[in-house]
Parts: structure tokens; sequence; C-alpha cells
């Protein structure tokens, strides 16, 4: 029986006899391509190759590609541990083309793997083949059918489908075709509805899909019209783990060597056995083994735990883990577990993928600190649960209560609504006498029906407020369910659906991205520019290839013009790896006349560099004609600006040493998550879990300008084997990036060594000094640095001068630097603002209650209650409550309301003295004045307040109050 690790290297080797290229698997993080979230298929590290953007120097490949689905469009999250086949991690085997052969050998090939004793040696008895019956306008795949003849598979195990099953499409437009797939028949065993003689292409899961082969043979283009490809291609891709299942003669992927290990070792940190797949308990143990998988190979392809993105979804596969690893020992214990899975992941796969080893401590870190983040807010959690069901009851009681006849419902003096909604809300933690004697505390003798309408009150806790709880604080939806069960209040399953169906589509319209389109054919059947830029700035007689205007293709571009221009040769670099592309000027072939300025430099197609170029006009009407018309086959002189080159090369080696130097004091666990090279400034992003204290930074800072002063030569090493570069020379791999076999490394000293294509400055010292200006989070996880080199330093340190500057004529204290100087006079200042605004609040408070002596004919008699409504401005809350005390003790019994308006906002504060409350709430006064000022309010009885937008209508608002407190008297 073969194992997991054997079936792997099988299968790459069946294909390095047949003349393909191994390659290595890559980062689950989508090199350059904005439209996926993961990697989550073989032939994505291919896309760039299949759509004519890149070129390599092999025609054939094989990888074990590591993918994973599990957000956005390609989502199995839900289904894994409750199928045997759903995972987020796989292993994706496959075989490629790229214009090479085509069907007859890649059918050819997949059937004498699979069956061929030398190799799998799978029955022929139990596989079928399913090829494309032609569908939309696009014709039967007959050639695929005779080809499966052909290699003697009888016809009654050959099927034909339609588009959904067999046509595929790298998008809405660019390379599609006909597929055909491979499936085998697992036996009656394997159908999870108990079929005993159902057919091919029922979906019980008996049937199994082993392998599809993709046959690119189409362009489809914007009208929708497929154009054959000049040169059809070949993607295929078989799942590892399925393979295994079958060849190691079990019915479920958790059964194989792939996961039996991990399966394991969940089982000894959860203290459960495993039962083979039939309990409840074993899909938890599913689940922790699967999403183990893709914690581990996720953060060490750089993805950390946030709130977004792909650390989002990372976190709700952690979460879930967690969850159900709690759910089989304590609920909500606190010592983290999932930290050992790190370590099981790396024992069992890192034959197959070297790196976990390096990387498992790191990641298990990153793991132990989510779990005990997760802990924390699962508390959180729950307390937030208890508050939704409050307040679901409160809400409900409260409706219920309103709609009693008045004669009903008698408050005892200072009891209302509100209040009594408020008590009940927890009332199903009181004992049934404890309720009653509550009842009679809020309705006196009338107690008996208010009690009864609330115990027989239906609460209904909102299904997107559970879906908060699930999403946010990660509580199971059961848990959820069970917890409002047990208190009587009831789960809306259809707004829990709803808000679960809306996340998700939110989550695939997030990752959509544009689809990359095929190569314009204008840039396709170009030859690869010569590149000259790492020796020279100036190139002369490089003749123009190709002229680009508008997306066609072009002859000629006239003064004036804006276009992009292909030379056979240049020294323009072309932007990639986060540095930009060179700007400066095309000449004419006198040598000595600009006709065009160069904007920028980019790569539309892999190795062919596009000039974007602005067509300079002539000096003046009366000798334009002829002027600077530039023209295919013409020769020019390409001079790039050595002065932006210059200042970019300064900051493109000042960030290898910022690397280098983060790794140095922060850590090995540092990796570049994105750059960006320009001559004015550099920015840098990494990994890293905290912010970086100002005392780091400057360690950071001396040690890099340290080996500034070094003067250390900038040493290039040109075509250098990608294995060499990484295991001989430890060069860094930069992210975003991707290489072919041979590679350029950039070393400098002992310091740095990092693959790079950028343009670099001959020793350490042509940098001037380096200057971090500031520090920040991108996202969770994610880190940025900005910095300076060069003339930027010395314009940073001319203005700080400047500055100091400032601070001495504004200090007349000795300090030891005018940080401390400016510290120092700001507190001084910031202490005399307080000082006199507490005067100016005593000011204002002096004449407020000043005038309470004279608002006596402001108070007006409402139904044989005094009340009072009056308007003081700029006063805070605090000195409105003290106000309004002062005026309730100068009325004896009344209501008082109390309004103030500042920098355009409304403050409003309703009192009524005690032997009132009975009879008129402050609530419900201040809640009617303040919806005449755009606003809401309430609070206790004799207490209440508002706040309201609308300072203009503060006035009539107040002048409303009489005839609020009247309606209100009834």
């Amino acid at each position: 029986m073969l194992t997991g690790s054997e079936i792997r290297r099988k299968f790459l080797d069946f294909f390095i006899q047949k003349g393909h290229r191994e390659v290595h698997s890559s980062s689950l993080v989508p090199a350059n391509d904005p439209t996926l979230l993961f990697t989550n298929a073989g032939m994505n590290q291919f896309k760039d190759v299949f759509l004519g953007l890149e070129k390599r120097d092999y025609a054939r490949a094989t990888t074990s590609q590591k993918c994973v689905r599990a957000g956005g469009k390609h989502n199995d999250l839900e289904n894994v541990g409750f199928t045997n086949r759903h995972h987020t991690f796989f292993e994706m085997l496959g075989n490629f083309s790229f214009g090479d052969y085509f069907k007859k050998d890649a059918i050819a090939y997949a059937w004498e793997l699979i069956t061929s004793p030398e190799w799998f040696g799978i029955e022929k008895e139990k596989l079928y083949a399913t090829i494309f019956k032609g569908e939309n306008g696009v014709p039967r795949d007959a050639e695929a059918y005779d080809l499966w003849l052909g290699q003697g598979v009888p016809k009654e195990r050959i099927f034909e489908f339609g588009t959904k099953d067999n046509f595929w499409q790298m998008g809405d437009t660019g390379p599609c075709g006909p597929c055909s797939e491979i499936h085998y028949d697992m036996g009656v065993a394997a159908s999870d509805q108990g079929h005993t003689d159902c057919k091919f292409g029922c979906d019980c899961g008996r049937y199994v899909e082993l392998w599809n082969l993709v046959f690119m043979q189409f362009d489809r283009d914007a009208s929708g019209k497929l154009n054959p490809l000049p040169k059809p291609s070949i993607d295929t891709g078989a799942g590892l783990e399925r393979l295994a299942a079958v060849l190691q003669g079990v019915i479920s992927n958790y059964d194989t060597d792939l996961f039996k290990p991990l399966i394991d070792k969940a089982g000894e940190l959860t203290g459960i056995s495993y039962q083979g797949g039939v309990t409840k308990s074993d899909a938890s143990l599913r689940i922790i083994a699967d999403h183990a998988r893709a914690t581990t190979f996720l953060i060490s392809d750089g993805v950390l735990p946030s709130n977004e993105g792909r650390g989002y979804v990372l976190r709700k596969i952690m979460r879930r883990a967690i969850r159900h690893g709690r759910a089989l020992r304590l609920p909500f214990e606190s010592r983290p577990f999932m930290e050992g899975m790190v370590f099981a992941v790396k024992d069992l796969m890192k034959d197959a993928y070297p790196e976990l080893v390096e990387r498992a401590e790191v990641v298990a870190n990153i793991v132990a600190k989510e779990e005990r983040h997760f802990h924390t807010i699962l508390g959180k959690g729950m307390d937030y649960l208890q508050q939704l069901i409050r307040s679901a009851k409160r809400e409900a009681y409260v409706s219920a209560l309103e709609k009693l006849p008045i004669e009903q419902l008698i408050f005892v003096p200072g009891a209302n609504i509100q209040a009594a909604a408020d008590r009940f809300s927890i009332s199903d933690f009181l004992k049934p006498q404890e309720q009653e004697q509550a009842a009679q505390d809020f309705f006196g003798d009338q107690w008996t029906e208010p009690l009864n309408v609330i115990r027989s009150t239906r609460v209904t806790l909102p299904g997107d407020k559970a879906f908060s709880l699930y999403e946010t604080y990660g509580l199971p939806r059961d848990f959820i369910e069970d917890a409002v069960r047990d208190q009587g209040v009831a789960f809306d399953s259809e707004g829990f659906e709803a808000a679960f169906k809306a996340e998700q589509a939110r989550a695939r319209a997030s990752w959509k991205g544009a689809v990359k389109q095929t190569a314009s054919p204008a840039y396709q059947q170009l030859p690869k520019s010569d590149f000259e830029g790492y020796r020279q700035t100036r190139s002369d007689n490089c003749e123009v290839l190709a002229i680009i205007k508008g997306s066609q293709g072009a002859q000629e571009l006239k003064p004036g013009d804006s276009g992009e221009i292909i030379l056979d040769h240049t020294p323009f670099y072309a932007e990639s790896g986060g540095q930009v592309g060179d700007r400066g000027w095309l000449y004419s072939d006198d040598h000595n006349t600009v006709v065009a300025e160069v904007t920028g430099c980019y790569y539309p197609v892999q190795g062919v560099r596009a000039h974007q170029v602005i067509m300079k006009s002539p000096p003046s009407a009366k000798n334009a004609e002829g002027w600077g018309t530039l023209r295919v086959g013409q020769k020019v002189d390409a001079v790039v600006d050595n002065a932006i080159r210059e200042a970019t090369m300064r900051n493109h080696t000042a960030t290898h040493l910022l690397h280098a130097g983060l790794r140095e004091v922060l850590g090995k666990h540092v990796k570049q998550a994105g750059s960006l090279v320009a001559p004015n400034h550099l920015r840098f992003d990494f990994s890293h879990f905290t912010g970086v204290e100002d005392e780091e930074l400057q360690d950071i800072e001396d040690i890099i300008n340290k080996e500034v002063l070094r003067n250390e030569r900038v040493e290039i090493v040109e075509n250098v084997p990608i294995d060499v570069a990484v295991n001989e020379y430890h060069a860094m791999a930069l992210f975003g990036e991707k290489y072919g076999d041979r590679v350029r490394v950039i070393r400098i000293g002992d310091f740095s060594t990092e693959l790079c294509g950028g343009t670099h400055t001959g020793a350490t010292g042509e940098i001037g000094l380096i200057k971090i200006l500031k520090e920040g989070s991108v996202s969770s996880g994610v880190r940025r640095i900005e910095a300076v080199t060069g003339e930027g330093s010395l314009r940073h340190f001319r203005k700080d001068h400047e500055l100091e500057g400032v601070v001495a004529a504004l200090s007349s204290k000795e300090a030891e630097s005018p940080a401390e100087a400016l510290r120092a006079e700001l507190e001084k200042r910031d202490s005399e603002i307080k000082r006199l605004t507490r005067e100016l609040d005593q000011v204002r408070m002096k004449s407020a209650s000043s005038a309470v002596a004279s608002v006596g004919d402001k108070v007006r008699e409402v139904r044989g209650v005094k009340v009072l409504a009056h308007r003081v401005d700029n006063l805070e809350r605090a000195q409105l409550r003290t106000l309004v005390d002062q005026l309730r003790d100068k009325l004896g019994s009344g209501v008082v309301v109390v309004g103030s308006a500042t920098d355009g906002n409304v403050s409003l504060i309703a009192g009524v003295t005690k032997d009132l409350t009975s009879r008129i709430q402050a609530g419900r006064v201040v809640g009617a004045v303040a919806e005449k000022v755009g606003g809401k309010g309430g609070g206790r009885p004799d207490l209440a307040e508002a706040g309201g937008k609308d300072a203009a209508a503060l006035d009539s608002a107040l002048d409303s109050v009489y005839n609020v407190v009247e309606s209100l008297l009834g």
C-alpha cells in the first residue's frame, strides 16, 4: 500500500519521465493576482503563462500544489468535517502543457499512470470517463471520446455532460475549453444516502472524481465568441487526498495516512478517541485535523489572523477548530491546544515541505496567541449574548404592557413601563414567588394581569443579532440556540440564514477583483527586450519594434500624442519587485533632439518592456511639419533620467538593509509583505504581531546606518540556480515575486542576501543616510515603515532644524533635546488652558445660577402642575443637571426642562419632582421635546436627558414643553 508521500512522489516522477519540469508548489498567497483570495488550483502559478503574459523556459510542467478553498467564490468551510472529501487545505497534483502536447498525450498519460501496474494500478473496471457533450454553440468533444475508446475504455463507461460539469473557463473572457474527468466507483459502502444499486452520475458519494483534464483550446473574447488558440494547452488536477483514499482502500480521505496522525493527535489533546467518523465527536476531530493543516500552511506563507481579507478567513478557520476542540473538552477552557497541532502538521509534512521546519515555532506562537485572544473574545461573546437576550425581552415586554388597558396598568409611585420591563428582563433568573413580589413592587394591588402578560409574551432573539455573535465572537450557532432556549427565548432561524448569506455575498464580492485578460496580440508576438539598464543608463540606436496607441497597434505617434513604445534594447527598468519604472527621454537619430518624454516603463508581457511616452510638440507652428513623428522601425536613443535612477537605487538598497535590520532586532519571523521603492521615499510592509517600540526603531536605524558607514560593497551574482540561491546563499525571496529556475542574488556582506531583480548602489555608502520617518499598522499582523535616504534625508534634517529654531523661540528652558523642550512647553500651555477652561465654566455656571432668581415669569401652571422651560447655552451636561436641581428646588413641586446649544449640538434635561412621577415621567417629557430638535433620549422618572442636532429649533422646542406636559397629564 502506497503512503500519501509515496503517491505524491510517484505522480511527479511519472511526469518527469515524460519530459516535464518539476516545479515546486507556489505560495498559498497568489503572486501578483488580485483576482484570487488563495491559491486554489495547480494552474494558478501558471496563469500568466496560459494568458500569454509570461514565457517560461519549459513547455511541460508537473507540480504538487498546496491549495486552500475557504473563502470567496470557492468556499468549502462549512462542509469540512461532515463529509468524506471536503477540505480547506488540500494538495492538487497536476501536469501542464504550454502549447506542447494536447488531448492525445494528456489522456494517454493519465490512463497509463492511473491503471498501469508499474504506477498506481487502479482497476480499470472501477473507472469511468466523462467528456463534454456540446452545448451553447460549442461542439461535442468527439476527439476526447475517440481517444478514451482508443485507451480501451468501454463506450458504456464514457459519459457525456454539459457546460456545468465538463467545460472550464478562467473567467468571463480568456482561455477556456472542454474538460474530461476520470471517476472511481468507491462501492455501495461509500454512498452517504444508503444507495445499493445507483448508477454512475448519482451524487450520493459513491462515484468520486479523481482527475480533471482541461483542454484549453479556445480564447473567449468580450463578445462571448470562442476563437481557437494558436497553441492549445493542457491543465490537469488530481486531488492527492482522494487518490490516497482509493489507493489505500478506505472510503474517507480522513482515514488515509495524510490525516490519521493528525486526528490521533487531536484526540490526544482533547482526550477523545476517534470512532471512525460515525460520531459528532469524530466530526470535531476531523475539523481540527483539517483546519490545523490550513492554519499551519497559511501562516507559514505569511498570512496572519486579522479582521479583513485573507487574515479574516484564516481567523475563521482557526476559531472553528478551537470551538470544536473546546466543545470536546471543557467549554471555553483557556489552555491553548492548537499549537500542538502545528507541530504535528510539521512532523507529518516536512519531507514534502521542508520550509515548515524553520517556521513551526513562530507559527505555533501565533496560533497560541490567537487562541488566548479568542478565549477572551468568547467571554465577551457570552456577556453580549446575555445583553441581547435581555434587550429582546425588554422590548417585547414594553410592547406587551403598552397594549394593556390603562385601568390594568397602574404603577406604584416612581414606577413606569421601562423600569418594569427592565426588571422582568432578568425575571427568568427569579423564582416564581420572587417574580410575584417584583410585580407587586411595580403594580401594587393590580400586579396579577401585568405579570401574566409578561409570562405569556413570546420573545425572539433577532437573527442578525445572533449572527453577530457567531461572526464576531465565534459562538457556534447551536450553542446560541441552546442558550436562548434555556431562557425561554425563540431563535430567529430565517434572520440568521439571511445574515449568513449576506456575509457570504460580501466575502465573494470583496474578492471578485479584475479578471486578468489575455495579452494584447500587439504584445504577444514580440521578442523580449534586451535590458541593458544594469550596466548603463543610455542605449543608442534602439529600434522601435512596436507602437501602441489606445490599446491598439499603430504605425506612428505624432507630436502631442501619448502611447507606448517597444524597443529592441533599452536601459529603462520596468516596474517590478516594488521598484517603480524608470523615467527619461527618447532622442531622435540625430542623437540631439528629444522626441518623447518617457513617463514610466512596465511589463505588458513578461520580458517585453513598454515605455509610456508623451511625444514632444514642435517649438513653433512654422516648423511643425515633419517634426518629431516616431514610426515603427525608426532608431532612437533611450536615455534614463540619471538623478531619478540613482535616488531609486539608494532607496532599493536601503530596503534590503531595512529588511535585514528588522529581522535582527524583531526576530526571524519578520518577512516582507509588500514594498514601494520610489525616488523620493521607500515604503516597507512586514509581518509582525505588535507595534514596533521607539527604542526598537532607533536600534534598527542605528544598525542599518552602521552598514551604510561601512561602505560595504553590494555584490550582484547573476544567473544563480534557484536551489543554490536559497540553500547555499541562504537568500530571502521577496513577497509577491515569481522566480524562475535561475535568479539574481543581491548580497551585502554577511548582513543581507536576497533574490532581487532591481537596481542597486555599488556600495552601501552611496545611500548617504537612512532616516525612518514613521511606523504603523497596515492590517492585523502587518506593519509598515516609511523612510528616506540621500537627499531625502538631508531635506528631512533641514525641516527638523527649522523646527528646532521654532521650539527654541517658544521655550526659555534648557532641555536635552528640542523634543523635550517642546513637550514641556506644550504641557505648560495645556495646564494653562485647562485652568482657564475651569474658570470660564465657573463663570458660566455662576451666570446661569444667578438667572434662577429671574425665571419666575417663565413658570406656568398646567393642570395644577408648575412647569418651567429655560434655555442657557454653552453649559456641559453636568452643569445642566446641577441647574435643573436648583430650579426644581425653587419650584418645590413641578416639571423643569432646560436646553442648551453648544457648537450646533443640543442638550436637553428634564426634571420632575418626586411627588409627581406617578403622574408624569421625565423620560416621556424629554423624549417628546427632543424629537423637535432631531434627537431622542430617556432616563429615570425624575430625571432624563436627550440630545439633538438642530440648534435652530431649540427655542420652539422649549416653547412646546408646556403643551407636551399638558398632553401627558391628560
